[in-house]
């Protein structure tokens, strides 16, 4: 797949703009070519997609526990199977929507 690279850890155990700005997920994505991890478009923010606008980088693999599949924003495709650097998911004591002490009662009005 074209901009992936398989030797890049991810950039932490969530989202970093979530993280920087003391907001919430709903699930993670891990971009392929930079190891960006940001929220995805059900989340409040959206970091993902926003990343890959900016970026171009047009690949992101899902960074939940037991999910192997990618989406690509550009071809608007899931693909399975893409080989990244570890860790592969955020932490699986790390709750979804995360993080623990951050999600609001009600959270699940938030959602896009």
């Amino acid at each position: 797949m074209s901009q992936a690279d398989p030797s890049v850890p991810p950039s932490g155990p969530g989202c970093v703009e979530c993280e920087a700005t003391g907001g919430w997920w709903f699930h993670l994505r891990r971009c392929a070519a930079c190891g960006h991890v940001g929220c995805c478009d059900s989340s409040p923010s959206q970091h993902a997609s926003a990343h890959a606008a900016a970026t171009g980088h047009r690949v992101a693999q899902s960074f939940e526990p037991g999910e192997d599949w990618s989406w690509d924003y550009v071809d608007g495709r899931f693909t399975a199977g893409l080989r990244l650097a570890p860790p592969t998911s955020r932490p699986a004591s790390q709750p979804a929507p995360g993080p623990a002490g951050r999600v609001p009662a009600d959270w699940q009005r938030r959602l896009h």
